[in-house]
């Protein structure tokens, strides 16, 4: 008995130490730091994800999922108003804008979509296709499938002796539209009060309004740039002034 005593005295310490490590290990993420070249990241729940530069040569396999009617008619992560019957899908960190090949690795149907939103935030699933897309490669009925999705970039047109060919070349993230997102609240009042406060100092501020599923949210912008050279200048100068939480935004 008194052995037993004698090696918890001496292992105490070291579970203490452990369980010290193991709580500071599961604190929120960090806002990872810029990659020179790089776009900047943005943040969903406690997770940072970090858009790439260009889709040169990307090709990644997973579960693909399908979004619709719920979603219908509501603004993407560029922009614009998500059709459920246009081909577009959603992806986590390639550029906005760029296109890729789907292939159904159960059916060995494919399709080719154009990224422009954000998502699936569900672990597993590497992307998000619309039901016009889904339904072309058979993945409404199940709802998922098994995909290897290969990136091809922007569509070029070029002009041959016959007829038009596509082409495509990566995207180039440098050159665009970028907003910088300094706060997204819940209540329009405190979004407001935000705007109010920004406004003397900076160019452009603005509130703009988005539809999720934890309903509306109304994020304070600034600035209106196009390049992503600009928009961080305009992001680190609001770091600077007290707004660690500024983030370039593309649009």
């Amino acid at each position: 008995m008194v052995r037993i005593l004698l090696s918890f005295r001496l292992l105490f310490p070291f579970c203490i130490a452990l369980l010290v490590f193991l709580t500071s290990c599961a604190g929120p993420e960090r806002k990872p730091s810029r990659l020179p070249g790089h776009p900047a990241p943005y943040k969903i729940g406690k997770r940072w994800y970090r858009p790439m530069k260009h889709s040169r040569g990307f090709q990644q396999r997973g579960m693909a999922s399908w979004y619709g009617k719920k979603f219908h008619g509501r603004k993407t992560s560029n922009g614009e108003i998500y059709n459920m019957y246009a081909m577009t899908g959603a992806h986590k960190t390639l550029p906005l804008g760029t296109y890729i090949r789907v292939h159904n690795l159960r059916n060995g149907k494919k399709a080719v979509i154009r990224i422009n939103d954000r998502g699936p935030f569900i672990r597993g699933r590497i992307v998000d296709l619309s039901y016009t897309a889904a339904k072309k490669i058979g993945l409404v009925g199940p709802g998922t499938a098994p995909v290897k999705i290969v990136a091809l970039g922007v569509p070029q047109e070029t002009v041959s002796r016959k007829e038009p060919k596509r082409t495509f070349v990566p995207v180039n993230y440098y050159v665009g539209d970028f907003v910088v997102q300094v706060g997204a609240f819940k209540e329009r009042v405190n979004a407001i009060k935000l705007k109010n406060k920004l406004a003397p100092t900076y160019k452009d501020v603005h509130i703009a309004t988005y539809e999720s599923m934890q309903g509306t949210f109304y994020r304070v912008r600034v600035a209106r740039c196009t390049t992503l050279d600009e928009a961080r200048r305009y992001e680190k100068m609001l770091e600077r002034d007290g707004f660690p939480d500024a983030i370039v935004v593309a649009r």
